[in-house]
């Protein structure tokens, strides 16, 4: 009987069960996939914690990889033994087997293995929508990159860096900011340490920059809008810290007419077209050399509750991988 973890409160990572569940069936339009391996993100966090709240029991997880074991009904493109991956807006990653819609999988390419794919998929395409849709990075911009040596950070600021932008990144010590010189950042400055507007401003011969990326949330907020030039960007879409308190329209306006957004990737990828688009050219970047995908660290997926607790300490680099 195949296993998958589940979660009946919210919580710590002491929540997380191992469970045994049901074998499922592809229905019309879907794929049973017997999943080789299988991303962490923040959001399982958010999501674990009660922060975006769900009904209860639940499972957590948003993206895998591994092999089309059986098709639904009307599915096309795709046959038993494909190697796939995906992202899916619904929790329910973290299992030996899902079935998922099949328009939500895509082929992973010779030359990518399957802990590479769960590993860069959900993380890959954020970077690509921050950096290709929600603000189309272009050669000379100053670019302000938060938590710049975790999964999504090496990710965006090397493709950034590939785009010719002037990326600054922060980060929380010195050993992680090490991680970020060697993967895109021109430049790194240390949270709790650097004064972050003053630093970003002299980085950027006094302007301030185009536009800042934050996943932290609450603690780096304000910081962050005093980074920007005026007609900056601030996209603010992770909340590590705690979610962003409310903020009136008229402080944009003072500092500078600013633009705040907060952007989801599943509003980017809603179309198929754009799914494909945004794996063709994450895949792209990836087999071309301009973006390496890190990955710091493997737990068994019995162990998730362990990487929880080492993502929620910041004690992880790169991406980490569950093994089911």
């Amino acid at each position: 009987m195949p296993h998958a973890i589940r979660v009946h409160a919210h919580g710590g990572p002491e929540v997380l069960q191992w469970e045994a569940v049901a074998a499922s069936e592809p229905g019309p339009g879907e794929v049973l996939i017997r999943q080789t391996a299988i991303g962490l993100n923040f959001i399982d966090v958010y999501e674990r914690t009660g922060l975006y709240p769900g009904a209860l029991p639940i499972g957590l997880g948003r993206e895998a990889a591994g092999v089309v074991e059986a098709l639904g009904p009307r599915v096309r493109g795709l046959k038993p033994g494909d190697r796939v991956a995906y992202v899916s807006s619904q929790p329910g990653a973290y299992a030996q087997e899902r079935v998922v819609a099949a328009d939500r999988v895509v082929k992973v390419p010779d030359g990518v293995s399957d802990r590479l794919a769960a590993a860069a998929l959900l993380k890959g395409l954020t970077a690509w929508f921050l950096v290709r849709r929600t603000h189309r990075v272009a050669r000379g911009d100053a670019v302000v990159v938060h938590a710049a040596a975790g999964g999504v950070g090496l990710i965006l600021a090397q493709w950034a860096n590939h785009l010719g932008a002037r990326v600054i990144g922060v980060v929380g010590s010195e050993s992680k900011a090490e991680v970020a010189r060697t993967h895109g950042c021109q430049h790194v400055l240390l949270l709790g340490r650097d004064d972050l507007p003053a630093r970003v401003r002299e980085l950027s011969g006094g302007e301030g920059a185009r536009v800042v990326y934050d996943s932290v949330g609450k603690d780096t907020f304000v910081a962050s809008l005093d980074c920007l030039r005026p007609l900056g960007l601030m996209v603010s879409y992770g909340n590590a810290s705690g979610p962003v308190p409310p903020i009136a329209p008229l402080d944009l306006a003072r500092r500078g007419s600013l633009f705040l957004t907060r952007p989801t990737l599943f509003h980017y990828t809603a179309r198929r077209a754009d799914l494909e688009r945004a794996a063709r050219e994450l895949f792209g970047v990836i087999g071309s050399g301009a973006v390496r995908i890190e990955i710091g660290q493997c737990y068994a997926l019995q162990d998730v509750a362990q990487a929880h607790r080492d993502l929620e300490a910041r004690r992880t680099i790169g991406s980490t991988v569950l093994i089911p």
